[in-house]
């Protein structure tokens, strides 16, 4: 699934959201990092990452191969600097109709509307796609984020108390959400 835009940030930067490409491995691995340290509202931590530049580029390669998956990236001025992305849940005829979205952005560009572009984006393009639901999870703690997905049309089926401990020994209630495309 092909994908190229550009517009511009809340602040007038430009934003190019474009499919990783496998040649954005070393940049895609130098994102998560930052992105995956800056917060603890992901599901890992950095240092849990088992991916080299060559796995993470053939996953690159392979997603963008698929009619059915998608992995975006946010550029500003030239810096891959946030990602979204779905697949299927599970491709069985009973849940094929099902795609998980994932998204993460580097904390300094919090706030400049990359993450509503990068999952609008995402919606119409996993409606294109052929799915009929987007699903995610989300701490319940990201109120920013919640209050995205809302504004996008997500809504809450479940809640999850302690869907995560994180390394301080703290629980991290996980909201369940779904879209119907």
């Amino acid at each position: 699934m092909n994908h190229w835009k550009q517009t511009t940030t809340k602040d007038n930067k430009t934003l190019i959201l474009r499919n990783a490409e496998k040649e954005d491995a070393e940049a895609y691995l130098e994102y998560f990092h930052i992105a995956h340290s800056e917060t603890d509202f992901l599901t890992s931590y950095p240092d849990e990452s088992q991916h080299d530049i060559h796995a993470v580029s053939n996953r690159l390669e392979e997603t963008k191969q698929k009619n059915t998956a998608l992995e975006l990236c946010a550029f500003v001025d030239g810096k891959l600097i946030a990602s979204a992305g779905f697949d299927v849940v599970k491709n069985r005829a009973k849940t094929r109709h099902r795609a998980n979205f994932g998204i993460s952005v580097v904390k300094e560009y919090w706030g400049m509307g990359i993450g509503t572009e990068l999952t609008k984006t995402c919606v119409a393009l996993a409606k294109k796609a052929g799915y009929l639901q987007l699903e995610l999870e989300v701490v319940a703690d990201n109120v920013a984020a919640v209050r995205l997905y809302q504004k996008v049309g997500f809504v809450e089926y479940g809640r999850n108390p302690k869907a995560f401990r994180t390394r301080q020994g703290q629980w991290q209630e996980v909201i369940s959400m779904r879209l119907e495309l």
